[in-house]
């Protein structure tokens, strides 16, 4: 043991646990060590681990519990602790997590450790100040966080040599500072510049600091402020800034001066959420600051900044709960803008008004989602032309789409739910010849689909579900035949056939028919022989004719699922007095609410060697499962809401046991999981 090189994590346990000295001669330790349980240790115990001699450590761990109300917990005893727990200088990355201590030991800071580039200090809740890190001449990355008792950070934080501090950090992180009130970065002397090579700052919840941040972080590229109510950011001071992410501060605002060359700007992202007063002008060369930003968020403004038709280069654009949003005017759009996202704007009840040109608008990804005031997405009838993705969720006054009843002809994926106001998506589908995707959910005072489905050679799925009102005749709309992947309806109980021609979907690979119409029947034509996936659930008709065609003929059909308890008349599964078989292609089966099934038929499975899954459920007179030389192929079996054969599934008593005892993973209904033996 003596020789051992790797050991990622020790833990030091209580009474007969391991004890901290068991680490003594273990001189060859290198790479990554976790020691944990430092609660249990104290101040001489800990010398004796002799972490300074071993020189292979790269990253060292120190873990105490995150218990520190615990009464054992002495912050005299887990100074000594930690103090004793110096490692040699060659340490490359130093955590310290939940030190109950008041103060760091001065070894943390020693500007030695000259290799040492990264530094967390997480949880360390009785701390008062913070030791000073800027001595490390090549720490990189510094996390500090969890630190309920500091109050102030300053010239301490620096170094007695504030011209070279921090001169080589990267990435800087605070969080969960909740009495935080000042940071003095001590900028009084103009010479010198703080933070010289920082990339990255982000402060989250420190809810008491005050004023603001440091100004002369030239290097600065993303800077994530969350949660700082009282925090006045200033996006001027930062000439390099690339991401701007701010979601709760007292003031946001613009500083920049009249010199052209500081006014041009790197910003691609930016992201702002409820922010006390957005202190941005409106002309154009303020906003200059935002001019190569591609991609803006909003949240929680009663009035959106004006001319964000200025951010020339914004390509994206978020808006969350501005309930100063009417309507979405030409002054707020970019002209590259390609993805507007509209969420929680109760006052939104159209998209474009008047001003708005389709003919100029580059838009092509549109979603907007719980705008509980939309009615329609313009007021004068047309929408950007170059549309491809509309996507509209839980908008309740939503009555119709457009006024002049036409899609944008280059729309390609249609997506609503949750919109009960909705009467029709529009007359026809005629000039929109490259959708593929359209999807209904909970529409349920739609009556009727578009005519001209048929037109849509592009189309690939469809999905119903959950529109009551919805009558619809396939055969007299139309309806695609070539290139169609997936027909999904569910609970749309006023359909009652399926299109005739359904046999001639030549590229359908999933059908699904879930609580349509009692009546809904099967096509006399039958059903396209290339399924992959059938799902039918409360359609008897349905079932008793696809057995009566042949399950076996869907020769390419992996995944069956059968729900029905119309189906009163079915004894076994699959049905051996109907001489009913299914295609060897199978790899699962969910079977469900057949309440007179007794047993399972073992010829019908003989053929059934890809079959890995199986799912029984709601079948209260079924005993008996196929004989286990059919189920060799089995990986998982789920049985439940069958009470007979859970009994007779009961490991090694159950009679059904010696037929399953195989199978890798067998879940019953009470939740026993029998493993692998």
């Amino acid at each position: 043991m003596t020789n051992l090189q790797r050991l990622s994590d020790f833990v030091i346990g209580e009474g007969d646990g391991h004890r901290i000295g068991e680490l003594k001669n273990l001189s060859n330790l290198g790479g990554d060590f976790c020691l944990s349980g430092l609660e249990n240790v104290n101040g001489q115990e800990a010398k004796e681990a002799r972490l300074n001699e071993k020189s292979g450590i790269n990253t060292l761990i120190l873990q105490w519990s995150g218990d520190l109300e615990k009464p054992t917990r002495k912050k005299e005893v887990e100074e000594r602790v930690l103090d004793s727990l110096r490692p040699r200088e060659k340490l490359e990355q130093l955590v310290i997590e939940n030190f109950c201590g008041a103060k760091f030991p001065s070894w943390i800071v020693d500007s030695s450790f000259k290799k040492l580039s990264s530094l967390k200090l997480h949880g360390c809740k009785n701390c008062k100040s913070l030791p000073p890190i800027g001595r490390l001449p090549l720490l990189k990355g510094l996390s500090i966080g969890g630190m309920d008792e500091v109050h102030k950070i300053g010239i301490e934080f620096f170094g007695e040599d504030q011209s070279t501090a921090f001169a080589s950090l990267q990435t800087l992180s605070f969080w969960g500072l909740p009495n935080w009130e000042e940071w003095d970065a001590c900028e009084r002397d103009d010479q010198v510049s703080r933070f010289p090579s920082l990339r990255e700052l982000s402060i989250r919840v420190c809810p008491k600091l005050l004023g603001r941040l440091p100004t002369r972080l030239h290097s600065l590229q993303r800077l994530v402020i969350i949660e700082c109510r009282r925090l006045v950011v200033s996006i001027s001071s930062y000439p390099s800034l690339r991401e701007l992410s701010v979601e709760g501060c007292e003031e946001l605002v613009d500083e920049c001066s009249s010199s052209p060359v500081e006014e041009v700007a790197s910003l691609q992202s930016a992201c702002v959420s409820s922010i006390s007063k957005f202190s941005i002008a409106a002309e154009r060369r303020r906003l200059l600051r935002f001019a190569n930003s591609n991609n803006f968020g909003a949240r929680d403004f009663n009035k959106l900044p004006e001319a964000l038709h200025a951010f020339t280069f914004l390509t994206r654009m978020e808006l969350v709960r501005c309930e100063g949003l009417v309507c979405f005017a030409e002054s707020n759009f970019s002209p590259a803008l390609k993805e507007l996202i509209i969420r929680y704007c109760n006052n939104l009840q159209y998209l474009f008004d008047e001003s708005m040109s389709s003919k100029t608008c580059l838009l092509e990804h549109l979603e907007i989602k719980s705008c509980s005031s939309l009615i329609w997405l313009s007021s004068r009838g047309d929408i950007c032309n170059r549309l491809q993705h509309l996507r509209i969720s839980f908008c309740q006054k939503l009555r119709s789409l457009f006024l002049n009843s036409k899609l944008p002809v280059m729309l390609k994926q249609l997506h609503i739910c949750g919109c009960p106001a909705l009467e029709c998506i529009v007359q026809n589908f005629h000039e929109t010849t490259h959708l593929e995707i359209i999807c209904i959910l909970d529409a349920e005072n739609m009556k009727s689909l578009p005519r001209g489905l048929d037109k849509l050679s592009h189309l690939q799925e469809i999905n119903l579900q959950r529109c009551s009102n919805l009558v619809v005749c396939f055969d007299e709309i139309g309806f695609p035949t070539t290139n169609l992947k997936a027909f999904h309806i569910e609970n749309c109980e006023n359909l009652v056939a399926l299109p005739r021609c359904i046999n001639n979907f030549t590229s359908l690979g999933k059908l699904t028919v879930i609580n349509c119409g009692a009546d809904i029947s099967f096509p006399e034509e039958g059903f396209p022989t290339n399924l992959t996936s059938l799902r039918i659930c409360k359609a008897p008709r349905i079932y008793s004719s696809l057995v009566e065609w042949g399950f076996h003929k869907l020769t390419s059909l992996q995944h069956l699922q059968i729900i029905d308890e119309e189906c009163s008349n079915v004894v076994s599964f699959p049905e051996e007095t109907r001489g009913m078989t299914l295609p060897p292609s199978l790899t699962s089966i969910w079977i469900s609410g057949f309440k007179n099934l007794e047993f399972m038929c073992s010829k019908g499975f003989q053929h059934l060697t890809s079959l890995q899954y199986l799912t029984i459920s709601s079948c209260p007179k079924l005993t008996s499962l196929p004989e286990k030389d059919m189920l060799l192929s089995l990986g998982y079996l789920s049985i439940y809401s069958c009470p007979l054969l859970e009994e007779k599934c009961r490991r090694v008593k159950g009679r059904e046991w010696s037929k399953i005892s195989h199978i890798p993973k067998v879940e019953i209904y009470n939740g026993d999981v029998i493993p692998l033996i």
